[in-house]
């Protein structure tokens, strides 16, 4: 089977590109299962009730977020009442929401999906690799055929490790987070499918990881706080990774980076 995973979408230039491209994607790759995380959907922080529905009515099976999950007001009402949504795992177990489910996938094969976040360099949350041994035995033991790893983090060698320690036991390990798709995609020993970072699907002209430049960069210059701003239109592009999975072998077979531009203009009234 072949699965898609979407890299971070970031405000309206990000759905648009997902509205634009994913229908069309998931015939000619002949998708069998699509994630797309949110981390930054709604203004380019978190996720709200409206940019979930656009991304679930343009094809995702299932939404995954990260450390902006809690930036928009009603978010915890939206993650006990939108199922395919999911927020990592690995924050306690007070807070609302899921961070593993199992969903359906086009072929009838139910495939599991764990939103993790790391903690160098970022919020000091629950153990990633301790919270996954817990969320592949419960995924497994709800009927999960294959499982799928968003982990969203910012070090290179924690998102590795991650990969290295759950290689044979999911059919991948994503990164998300950077912005920045890394081309390290590859098959890591057990087969499992791995790259450090997917990317971002946003607006790329004029900005810096699809926020406006000037705001960054006086946030640079001066290290005062700014308003980050996500531009409305602009050029965009579409990141993502696909990975085919053999049901037989229980083994990832291949992994391909997958861009595509989308111009100023088209699409702009998504």
């Amino acid at each position: 089977m072949r699965i898609m995973l979407v890299g971070d979408v970031v405000g309206r230039p990000g759905r648009r590109a997902v509205q634009q491209l994913l229908p069309e994607l998931r015939q000619e790759e002949s998708l069998d299962f699509v994630v797309v995380n949110c981390e930054n959907a709604a203004a380019g922080f978190g996720i709200t009730e409206r940019p979930a529905r656009e991304l679930l009515d343009a094809g995702a099976d299932c939404l995954t977020s990260g450390n902006h999950i809690w930036a928009q007001k009603g978010t915890e009402e939206l993650l006990e009442t939108q199922p395919r949504l999911l927020r990592p795992a690995n924050y306690p177990p007070q807070c609302p929401g899921d961070g593993a489910r199992v969903f359906p996938a086009l072929n009838d094969v139910n495939v599991g999906v764990l939103n993790l976040q790391g903690r160098v360099f970022m919020t000091e949350l629950d153990c990633p690799f301790r919270k996954a041994d817990e969320e592949i035995q419960r995924l497994h033991a709800e009927g999960a055929k294959l499982i799928v790893v968003d982990f969203h983090a910012e070090a290179t060698s924690e998102k590795l490790a991650l990969g290295r320690y759950l290689a044979g036991r999911v059919a991948a390990v994503i990164g998300t987070h950077t912005h920045v798709m890394t081309a390290d995609e590859q098959i890591l020993p057990g087969g499992t499918a791995y790259i450090t970072d997917v990317g971002m699907t946003g607006p790329i002209e004029d900005t810096i990881i699809g926020v406006e430049s000037p705001e960054v960069l006086a946030r640079f210059l001066t290290m005062m706080p700014q308003r980050f701003e996500v531009p409305k239109q602009g050029e965009a592009r579409f990141s993502a990774i696909v990975f085919e999975y053999a049901l037989d072998t229980g083994r990832a077979k291949h992994i391909q980076r997958l861009e595509r531009l989308i111009p100023a203009g088209e699409g702009s009234a998504l």
